[in-house]
C-alpha cells in the first residue's frame, strides 16, 4: 500500500508541476471560496482512479470530490491533492500532495510529497516514517533516511506555523512559550519539518480538514511525534461526520505543552 501511495503522488506531483509551469493555472473559487485550480483536479483524477483501482474495498475521500465527503467510516483513503492552493498559486513552492490511510480512527500510513521543494517523506511499510532522496523514480525507491523527531529544549523551541493563516490568537498562542526561532511554512510540510527535527513545535489554531492533516500526521506519528486536540490533549481523532479537526497541537515527544 504504501508502494502505491508513494506512486499515485509521484505521479498526481507531475500532474500538478505540469500546470505549474504555465502562466494560467485556471484558478476559480469553490462554493466556501476557497481557490483550486487545474492542478488540483489533474493531480486528483490520477490518484483517486490509481487508488480505487487499487483499494476497490476501501472507501476514499477526497477534497475535491464533495460526494465523497459523505461518508461515515472509521477506517478510509483520505487525499488531499494539492494542499496549499494558495501557496501554488502564489508561486510559492509550499504545496504538497497527501495521501493516507486511516484505521479505526488513526493515520497509520501516509506520504506526503512536495513536488517543487523536491521532497518526500512516507511511512514505512516496516514501522516508523522516511524521507526518500534522489529521483523520485516512480517504480524504483531511492536512498531512504529514517526519520525521528529532535530532542526539544523547552528554553528554546523552534516552531513551525502557517505562512497563509496566522492569526492575533496563534501569535498570543506562541507568544506563552520560550521560542528561539519560529519559521513560517505552507501546507502539510510543517508536520515533516518536525518529524525530521527541524522543528520542534507546530501549532494550528485554525479551521483544517482532515484531508489537510492525515498523512502529514501519520508522518509524525511514525517519526515518533505527536499530534493532539489543543483543548483535550488527546491524539487527533479521524472519520468525523464533517471531516472538520478542532485546533491541534503537533509537537516532539518532549515540548512542555502549555495547559489551557
Amino acid at each position: 500500500m504504501v508502494a502505491t501511495f508513494r506512486r499515485l503522488a509521484l505521479l498526481g506531483g507531475e500532474a500538478i508541476m505540469e500546470v505549474y509551469g504555465r502562466e494560467d493555472f485556471g484558478v476559480r473559487a469553490k462554493s466556501d471560496e476557497s481557490p483550486v485550480t487545474e492542478a488540483d483536479e489533474a493531480a486528483d483524477k490520477v490518484i483517486s482512479d490509481g487508488l480505487r483501482a487499487a483499494f476497490p474495498d476501501i472507501p476514499l475521500v477526497t477534497e475535491e470530490q464533495s460526494d465523497t465527503h459523505t461518508q461515515s467510516v472509521s477506517t478510509f483513503l483520505i487525499v488531499d491533492p494539492l494542499d496549499g492552493t494558495k501557496e501554488f498559486v502564489q508561486r510559492r513552492g509550499d504545496f504538497t500532495v497527501n495521501i493516507a490511510l486511516v484505521e479505526d480512527g488513526v493515520p497509520t500510513l501516509g506520504v506526503v510529497f512536495a513536488p517543487a521543494k523536491g521532497r518526500l517523506f512516507y511511512t514505512s511499510a516496516a514501522g516508523g516514517s522516511v524521507e526518500e532522496t534522489g529521483a523520485f523514480a516512480v517504480d524504483t525507491p531511492g536512498e531512504r533516511t529514517p526519520l525521528c523527531v529532535g530532542m526539544p529544549d523547552n528554553t528554546a523551541l523552534r516552531v513551525v506555523a502557517s505562512k497563509s493563516h496566522r492569526s492575533p490568537e496563534l501569535e498570543s498562542y506562541i507568544d506563552r512559550y520560550s521560542v528561539a526561532d519560529s519559521v513560517a511554512a505552507g501546507s502539510s510540510l510543517k508536520f515533516c519539518l518536525v518529524a525530521v527535527g527541524e522543528a520542534d513545535f507546530y501549532p494550528r489554531l485554525g479551521p483544517t480538514m482532515e484531508w489537510d492533516t492525515a498523512a502529514g500526521d501519520a508522518v509524525l506519528r511514525g517519526a515518533g511525534g505527536e499530534v493532539a486536540d489543543r483543548t483535550t490533549l488527546e491524539p487527533l481523532a479521524y472519520g468525523k461526520t464533517d471531516f472538520r479537526n478542532p485546533h491541534f497541537l503537533a509537537y516532539a515527544r518532549g515540548v512542555e505543552l502549555k495547559p489551557e
